[in-house]
């Protein structure tokens, strides 16, 4: 069982569930906000859930409004994410990732050093973690994109057999 598997969720929809819903998939979890400059990369997140989504992997967002881009309300956020960018992997809720009442996870995930060997706080919309099925978390900071090549490695790797 993973150190997550036990993390509540409520999704964008309002329903219930743990972060072990995800536990036998690859999962990238993003901190998102729709009227971030960054929020193109909702469309590379897609192609990576299209790509990916078949061979055990998902995007997991979790809007914010920390930084001051989210909308106000799950159903406007919601036909945000699918009239603008076709978004069908799962979403939950609005949290927060830093602070106090920082969302469990992301108090969790926070531990992680990026590749400059930096942990603590998020830095903006979109940071990345990919959580692996066996527990282990990659970060990625907000200006790496997707797609970019040291995602799709680590993607690559933390696919289930």
């Amino acid at each position: 069982m993973g150190r997550f598997d036990d993390i509540a969720i409520t999704t964008l929809q309002g329903s219930e569930t743990t972060f072990g819903e995800f536990a036998d998939k690859a999962v990238l979890v993003v901190n998102v906000a729709s009227r971030c400059g960054l929020a193109p990369q909702y469309e590379q997140l897609e192609a990576l859930q299209k790509e990916y989504g078949p061979r055990g992997f998902t995007v997991l967002g979790f809007p914010s409004n920390q930084f001051l881009q989210e909308l106000g309300t799950s159903e406007a956020i919601d036909e945000y994410c699918s009239t603008t960018w076709g978004v069908t992997f799962p979403m939950s809720e609005k949290v927060k990732v830093n602070g106090k009442g920082a969302h469990p996870l992301y108090k969790a995930l926070k531990e992680t050093p990026d590749a400059d060997g930096k942990a603590g706080r998020v830095t903006w919309n979109f940071e990345k973690f990919l959580v692996a099925p066996d527990g282990t978390v990659s970060r990625f900071r907000p200006t790496t994109k997707p797609d970019a090549p040291q995602v799709i490695a680590a993607i690559e790797a933390a696919l289930p057999a």
